[in-house]
């Protein structure tokens, strides 16, 4: 599509992250004639941020309505990672090291040997490492830990080359983006969408996808939906050493560290609910730095690279909303992955084409994500104090 005549759309995206690009890659690649639109650039909030994990297994370590999906949407990464490849020429750095959670006491040694068991009694790879076996994996680790959980199946990509892979990949398939694009509100008449008005133009369609994260709220409340839905700020450093200190990913209580290409490790992430302060704090890069040192010591004599923030938006049970307005026809909802965004893009970007498609929440298997449980999230948020 031509970047500045076309207003028409069979469907019009607005939010710009990684699960807006998602689902506008699936739906041009079915043929649909897709308009993106984001008020910032493409993937600039949580998305962006995000440092990538893919921890299927470690997120959700007794399992949960989001367990089956998230590892269907793990799997779903090695080809996707070849297909954007192909299409776009950019390499999502798929990193299928796998993951390990350390254990500094042994109330802790005893809830991961737990996991581990039950892991495995759910069909997936699960070993539990002693200090000598985690050393001996990763010798630059604290002496001080008693063991890890070792998960083989999770990994890790690049999170903002993902964002970049589905969106050159939509745009081979002819979907159009469009940045800075103040949203002022949806469109609608007698019940149905009919396009979005933005600050400088009205774009035209009869189906409107929204996943605009931590601001989905605003961008349906002339709409009469109320989403009950919190940002948490999480702050995130990178450092980079001057050889390799870690293979596998770190996924502990108390931090994260990812080891990227060339030496660089994330380091997070903090969090601090209801707010929409996106300032890095000195407190936050302290915290981190000491979190990160007790587990690999080695971290001190790194370079600091930057520091960074982001907003997650998240729900009160945890689940992500994905379904149809209840009041308004053409209109569909995906927001609120919290932690999981880039995990669940795949997955969440194939059920949005099959919804804009017709097909029913039931026909997917996700009526537990479906805008009808409203009620009862806003019950549950309220309890929560927030």
């Amino acid at each position: 599509m031509s970047e500045t005549n076309v207003k028409h759309a069979d469907v019009i995206v607005v939010g710009g992250g990684i699960i807006g690009c998602s689902a506008a890659f699936q739906m041009a690649k079915r043929g649909m004639k897709v308009i993106v639109l984001d008020s910032g650039g493409m993937g600039g909030e949580a998305s962006g941020a995000a440092a990538g994990m893919l921890a299927a297994q470690a997120e959700m370590q007794q399992g949960g309505p989001l367990y089956a999906w998230a590892l269907e949407s793990r799997g779903m990464f090695p080809a996707l990672a070849q297909e954007l490849k192909n299409l776009s020429g950019v390499d999502i750095e798929l990193m299928r090291e796998g993951l390990l959670i350390p254990v500094l006491t042994e109330e802790g040694k005893d809830e991961l040997q737990t996991a581990a068991q039950w892991q495995r009694l759910s069909g997936e790879e699960a070993e539990w490492l002693d200090s000598e076996a985690l050393q001996a994996r990763e010798p630059e680790l604290s002496a001080w830990m008693l063991g890890a959980l070792s998960i083989p199946g999770d990994g890790q990509v690049s999170a903002p080359q993902l964002v970049k892979g589905y969106k050159l990949a939509a745009e081979a398939y002819g979907a159009a983006f469009r940045e800075y694009e103040n949203i002022h509100e949806i469109w609608t008449e007698r019940g149905k969408v009919r396009g979005v008005r933005t600050a400088r133009k009205t774009y035209f369609a009869h189906q409107v996808v929204v996943t605009a994260g931590c601001w989905t709220g605003n961008v349906l409340k002339e709409t009469g939906l109320v989403l009950p839905m919190i940002p948490v700020k999480g702050e995130c450093i990178s450092v980079i050493a001057d050889k390799p200190l870690l293979r596998s990913t770190l996924f502990s209580h108390c931090c994260y560290l990812v080891p990227k290409r060339g030496n660089r490790i994330l380091i997070g992430a903090t969090s601090t609910e209801g707010t929409y302060d996106k300032r890095l704090t000195t407190q936050g890069v302290l915290t981190l730095l000491e979190r990160a040192s007790a587990i690999l010591p080695g971290i001190v004599h790194t370079e600091f690279e930057r520091g960074w923030t982001g907003l997650r938006p998240q729900t009160p049970d945890g689940l992500p909303y994905i379904g149809l307005h209840p009041d308004v026809q053409g209109l569909i909802i995906a927001a609120g992955h919290y932690r999981n965004g880039v995990l669940l893009s795949p997955i969440t970007g194939q059920w949005i084409a099959d919804l804009v498609e017709g097909k029913g929440a039931w026909e997917l298997g996700i009526e537990a994500l479906s805008i009808s449980r409203i009620g009862l999230a806003a019950q549950a948020l309220e309890q929560s104090g927030n």
